[in-house]
């Protein structure tokens, strides 16, 4: 069992902190990654939004979100000590799981993988903000 990934917000406070914290990157990356299709600054006053900003900062933010990376046994074994109401996306029948719980929250939420572990890691980190941190931030 390991863990993938190093932001792990004990609050709502630290949370939002950090959430606030990546909207200047966030913009930033959206402006260098215009410049980079060429895009004229018409177009990009009309193609680059506030909801463009948006994804990349909620982007950002899921994509540092510390993970739990082990097999079916070991996450099994966690669920069974956790006070946690867990959502689990995947398939029973795959070996491995990703999850992900934060402390200030009942819920936390895992996804399931044979070898693709990446992908699974993507996954559960978009689940997670969608499921538990976009209401607070």
């Amino acid at each position: 069992m390991e863990t993938e990934g190093q932001f792990s917000p004990s609050t709502v406070e630290a949370a939002r902190d950090r959430y606030a914290s990546v909207g200047p990157t966030a913009q930033v990356v959206v402006k260098e990654v215009a410049k980079a299709m060429g895009l004229d600054p018409e177009e990009y006053e009309r193609r680059v939004t506030s909801d463009v900003v948006e994804t990349a900062r909620d982007v950002l933010f899921a994509e540092s979100l510390a993970v739990t990376v082990g097999t079916r046994r070991e996450f099994e074994e966690w669920r069974a000590d956790t006070d946690h109401e867990v959502t689990v996306v995947g398939s029973e029948h795959v070996d491995n799981v990703v999850w992900h719980a934060p402390v200030f929250v009942d819920d936390a939420v895992a996804a399931t993988f044979q070898d693709e572990r990446n992908a699974a890691v993507g996954t559960l980190r978009r689940q997670a903000f969608g499921r538990l941190y976009r209401e607070v931030v």
